[in-house]
């Protein structure tokens, strides 16, 4: 994948000389979101930039480990700090989300508070906000693929430290479902090849990010399986929920239920899943899908959100009985439609 020339030059331009900067990422952030954020800030201070990074909530404890990431600014807990730095900003990167909407409560911060250049760096389909500069492409695997490439095309791979490969690969192993979707392209293997040539042990950052969870989310993952998963539509279509009672039973933290919805896509006939977690004000809508269907599309006529193809979100305001109800009736008008 080629990023094109005049976004690079553009992008050269801009950093040219030393600014204050925010890097920011979206609500609930994953390994790309972190990874991407933590990689980029570190190459901008090596060139002399004020860099602070900006994510709305806490990340999940299974990603602590990735370097940087407590350097990091959370809104929830560090609101006024993170309102003086936007005052201050010269330049505002949204790395990892397409829409200020997932910002939440951040969101309005930043539309109040700067005028701030804002880049945006992303692999989300349909960027819907105004930045001054777009470097958005939905082909690409992962934002940290992205970072990666502009890394390399502005100042050299040889600019990539073993810190920044081993946030780059957290999110090009977590966005491709550890390099088994389709988005996987050859030259993503390169730039894996470049980033373990820094000295990253590969081995230690899976067991991190894959065998580091919690009794609970062990405990808690059996029971949504074996009572809360309800397969239908000839067995294509599956959802599991979780209501905020059932979330404290099990001790849930933040990312405990993270590639839940994934698990019915290993049934042989399952073309979707849908994941539905009640929080105080809403409940939250996780969409998987193989092959054609389209979760994206699924998730912007029904339920507020988007995403990728095969892989999209968003949001239910209404009881979790009636998000059941509603989820299943949407399933069967999209396969009327022949999308599903």
């Amino acid at each position: 994948m080629q990023i094109a020339q005049n976004k690079i030059e553009e992008l050269r331009s801009l950093l040219s000389k030393p600014q204050s900067i925010i890097i920011l990422s979206h609500t609930n952030p994953d390994g790309d979101a972190i990874g991407s954020s933590l990689a980029w800030s570190e190459i901008l201070r090596s060139l002399g930039h004020n860099v602070t990074c900006i994510i709305p909530n806490r990340y999940p404890y299974y990603l602590e480990f990735m370097p940087g990431i407590e350097n990091m600014l959370i809104y929830k807990s560090d609101g006024d700090k993170v309102e003086q730095a936007v005052r201050g900003a010269d330049v505002i990167f949204c790395l990892d989300f397409h829409t200020m909407t997932r910002l939440e409560g951040l969101g309005s911060v930043i539309s109040t508070n700067t005028k701030a250049r804002k880049v945006l760096i992303d692999h989300h389909l349909d960027p819907v906000e105004d930045f001054d500069l777009m470097i958005s492409y939905p082909e690409a695997s992962s934002t940290c693929y992205l970072v990666a490439l502009l890394i390399e095309r502005l100042y050299g791979s040889d600019k990539i430290t073993r810190e920044m490969a081993e946030n780059l690969y957290v999110g090009m192993m977590t966005d491709t479902g550890n390099f088994a979707f389709s988005t996987v392209t050859p030259d993503l293997f390169r730039m894996v090849s470049v980033l373990a040539a820094t000295g990253i042990s590969i081995p230690d950052i899976h067991n991190q990010v894959y065998n580091s969870f919690t009794e609970g989310r062990a405990r808690l993952f059996g029971y949504v399986i074996n009572r809360k998963m309800k397969i239908f539509h000839n067995g294509t279509v599956a959802h599991m929920s979780l209501t905020e009672d059932e979330l404290r039973r099990f001790w849930f933290q933040q990312g405990d239920s993270e590639g839940f919805v994934n698990y019915p896509l290993t049934i042989k006939k399952m073309k979707m899943s849908a994941m539905f977690t009640q929080h105080t004000d809403f409940i939250r809508v996780s969409l998987r899908s193989r092959g054609d269907i389209d979760v994206n599309i699924f998730a912007q006529r029904y339920f507020h959100g988007g995403g990728h193809r095969n892989a999209a979100g968003g949001k239910s305001f209404v009881s979790m009985e009636e998000t059941l109800k509603y989820y299943e009736k949407c399933v069967k008008e999209f396969a009327r439609e022949g999308l599903l």
